[in-house]
């Protein structure tokens, strides 16, 4: 398929996960991919050697998104291999969960600085060298909809990534850039398990509208479709990609 050829699409914390589905699915799409990582260089490379392997062209990008300049960088060798870039997914995120009254400075400050603020700093690097009808989307959490214990500063940095989603459509709409927010419910991932028992897991099977997890390309479908020239008159939206969470 060539729907997104000649295309190029920057894909933070792509190593593993929702992040690496998305970008092997944009490069089977026709697109050229910027893998990002921040502390799994192995991971990244693997990605960009199964998508060279199936015909794609991809380079991995080593940036901390907690880290303006390295964000900066990011871009400069992303133009630097490829020319332009098109599309951009903020996808990498950092998660902590303790009780309020354990959340630690450090932990408020690493999360915000990546989950918020990074996305803001990449959105700033796109609007000075994205090219006129790029796609932006940024991923979001169901969670920001519910009330999750331990949970507060993480579907806190969630909310400010809705709001600015919201709040940059107008800005961007004069190259008509569009930009989104996706937000998932819970996602079947390498590390989904971890710290959860099997009652847990069926909860979370029982809160949605067909009784399963999700798996990556459920939300890799989504933004497919807002990458896509389809998506045009879709900006500044939030689309919860959930199963009907409840």
């Amino acid at each position: 398929m060539d729907k997104l050829k000649g295309k190029v699409a920057i894909i933070t914390g792509s190593s593993r996960g929702i992040g690496r589905v998305i970008a092997e699915q944009l490069s089977d799409l026709g697109a050229k991919v910027i893998v990002n990582y921040s502390s799994s260089p192995d991971e990244a490379a693997a990605v960009v050697e199964a998508i060279i392997q199936k015909g794609g062209d991809a380079i991995a990008v080593h940036a901390d998104l907690g880290k303006v300049h390295e964000i900066e960088e990011m871009f400069a060798k992303a133009l630097a291999r490829f020319g332009r870039v098109d599309i951009l997914i903020n996808n990498a995120a950092v998660m902590i969960t303790n009780p309020l009254a354990e959340v630690t400075e450090a932990e408020y400050d690493k999360q915000f600085a990546v989950n918020v603020k990074g996305i803001f700093f990449a959105c700033q690097q796109a609007m000075k060298h994205m090219e006129n009808n790029g796609r932006i989307v940024n991923i979001s959490t169901a969670g920001t909809k519910l009330m999750f214990p331990e949970m507060s500063v993480y579907t806190g940095t969630k909310g400010a990534v809705e709001q600015l989603t919201r709040q940059l459509a107008k800005e961007f709409g004069p190259k008509q850039i569009t930009i989104n927010a996706v937000a998932p419910g819970p996602v079947f991932t390498e590390h989904f398990k971890e710290g959860k028992t099997e009652e847990e897991i069926e909860f979370m099977k029982s809160m949605n509208a067909f009784g399963r997890i999700g798996i990556p390309k459920d939300i890799a479908n989504v933004i497919e479709f807002l990458v896509s020239d389809q998506s045009q008159w879709v900006t500044g939206q939030t689309l919860h990609v959930n199963g009907g969470l409840n």
